[in-house]
């Protein structure tokens, strides 16, 4: 809960009281509180504060306008016994009510991301790119190609006097995405564009170093390119240019330069099959971004990052079907040096079964790899989706085999304790009533972050191959482990 939502609740709790209680306290007072009370929400909502979780407490305060106004005056005509009554009456609606002015914005708040752990400030731009070369094979006009969004955060030096960029910068969108995948009502998300990040808009990228390494980040199936805010601007932070891509259709929304919005086209591909024929559309993304990142290498309009890009040391990370992606594109294409996959399960092409001969991080939410976990939900998921338990035990050893395949060639794994699929992202963040049992966000979002870098730093940059092991030390509960 922010601090002027905190002081608009004090206010109204304690001139409440002063109206139940305060039999002798004069009406003028009351009324003069009362237009404090109203200034301070004003202000609240000029400033752009203003979300729906706060509306018990604009109601409230119409209330106690109502209550002050036609206060009556003959209290002291009545028994002790019947004001005190009466007075305690008030009182306990006014506990009750409270509950829920606190219980809403606690459970929906307006949260806050870790400082980024680096040396280095954080900006952020955004580029468009057309693929000319592929058709949009989803739009309804043959002569479309497909259209990616990407936005860099990278390091920075520079001291900005301008407000960090907003968590979601489209977020009528994004919400009305989250809704079609997650059946999840746009508008009880609306209050994520008042989260505010670390990074800045279009600030100098760092001096300090003539090129920096860059990674590609790719989000899960309905998420979206900032959906790992926590981890991009820590990457950013400790010298990387790491570039996040919305893949349309698949991602909640994309929104175009233009105002295009492009929401998440349902229902998503499902099963092996599926699945894994969908990733060439991904690997093509990221191919065709790669190709875009050597064009900006040699020159960028918006002058950022001209002769900065270190194309020789690039790695890949996501979640989901996006870890599936980094997985693959390590496996294919000769530009990806290192990959994390952080709890995908590994659709497309099949691993060899030697293994990826490259630097290999699987991450795995403890609830993901729980044989017992997915036994519990068996029941569940057949009567929501008519297949058989045969179907599903099929899926849980063909998702057993492909990860152990993948790390036949001495890749890492890191399972965290009390996580699952969606620990690997800031979703956690978005509600008290999120996390597992067990389960800290934010120590699970340190834990990955330090990871992340040690990983990076070792694979891209040649830092000491002890660093891994120190975490293993630092952290052990959890369980990181080289094959």
């Amino acid at each position: 809960m922010r601090f002027g939502e905190i002081v608009i609740i004090i206010f109204i709790i304690v001139l409440a009281l002063a109206t139940i209680w305060g039999q002798k306290t004069k009406k003028r007072w009351l009324i003069y509180s009362l237009i404090a009370l109203y200034a301070v929400t004003l202000v609240q909502i000029i400033v752009g504060d203003f979300r729906w979780q706060m509306t018990p407490c604009y109601a409230a305060s119409v209330i106690l306008t109502i209550s002050i106004i036609f206060r009556k005056q003959d209290r002291q005509q009545r028994s002790r016994s019947r004001k005190y009554f009466i007075a305690s009456l008030w009182t306990t609606m006014l506990i009750l009510y409270t509950s829920v002015m606190v219980a809403l914005p606690v459970l929906l708040p307006v949260f806050t991301l870790n400082q980024p752990q680096g040396p280095y400030s954080v900006g952020t731009t955004l580029y468009h790119f057309v693929d000319n070369e592929r058709p949009d094979e989803y739009s309804a006009d043959s002569t479309d190609h497909r259209e990616l969004m990407v936005q860099l955060w990278y390091p920075s030096e520079q001291e900005s006097t301008e407000e960090t960029v907003p968590y979601i910068r489209d977020v009528s969108a994004i919400t009305q995405g989250l809704e079609q995948a997650l059946s999840f009502p746009a508008w009880t998300l609306s209050h994520l564009g008042l989260v505010k990040t670390h990074a800045y808009s279009n600030i100098q990228l760092s001096s300090k170093e003539q090129k920096y390494p860059v990674l590609i980040f790719s989000h899960g199936m309905t998420g979206f390119r900032g959906q790992n805010t926590f981890q991009v601007e820590e990457l950013a932070s400790y010298g990387y240019i790491v570039v996040g891509i919305d893949h349309p259709y698949d991602a909640a929304a994309t929104v175009y330069p233009d105002g295009r919005e492009i929401l998440i086209k349902m229902p998503s591909p499902s099963g092996f099959e599926a699945l894994d024929r969908h990733m060439s559309l991904w690997t093509e993304d990221v191919s065709f971004i790669l190709d875009q990142l050597e064009q900006l290498n040699k020159q960028d309009d918006q002058e950022l990052f001209t002769g900065r890009l270190d194309l020789d040391r690039i790695g890949m990370f996501g979640h989901s079907y996006g870890g599936a992606t980094a997985a693959q594109m390590l496996l294919k294409d000769s530009r990806i040096k290192a990959a994390i996959n952080m709890d995908g399960t590994l659709y497309g092409d099949p691993m060899p079964s030697t293994g990826l001969t490259k630097p290999y991080l699987q991450m795995n939410g403890e609830k993901s790899i729980d044989k017992s976990e997915f036994d519990n939900k068996l029941d569940q998921a057949i009567a929501q989706s008519g297949k058989t338990k045969e179907e599903y035990e099929e899926f849980w050893e063909e998702t057993v085999r492909r990860r152990t395949n993948a790390l036949q060639g001495g890749g890492y794994t890191m399972t965290i304790p009390h996580t699952s699929h969606m620990s690997f992202t800031d979703f956690h963040l978005f509600s008290p009533l999120l996390p597992n049992q067990g389960e800290d966000p934010r120590l699970v979002q340190r834990i990955i972050n330090e990871v992340s870098v040690a990983f990076f730093d070792q694979y891209l940059k040649g830092a000491l191959n002890n660093e891994m092991d120190r975490l293993s030390e630092k952290y052990p509960d959890i369980e990181l482990v080289h094959d």
